[in-house]
């Protein structure tokens, strides 16, 4: 499933030392992110931020969100 759509949400939480990060849409969705998503470079986002970003399959089979945007 990947999408061009932009989907927009929360940081539901961030673990800066691993790179890893949640997200969730406004159904209540969670979708797991990698801190190379961050779109603005800087691999750091806090928790609580509102985001837009897009949906694609990721390299496990899963759905991840990319290009995560403040």
């Amino acid at each position: 499933m990947a999408t061009r759509t932009i989907q927009s949400g929360t940081v539901q939480s961030f673990d800066q030392a691993v790179g890893l990060g949640t997200v969730v849409d406004a159904q209540g969705t969670t979708f797991n992110f990698h801190c190379t998503a961050v779109a603005d470079g800087s691999r750091n986002i806090a928790v609580g931020t509102a985001v837009s970003f897009v949906l694609r399959q990721g390299t496990l089979g899963r759905v991840e969100a990319v290009r995560v945007t403040p």
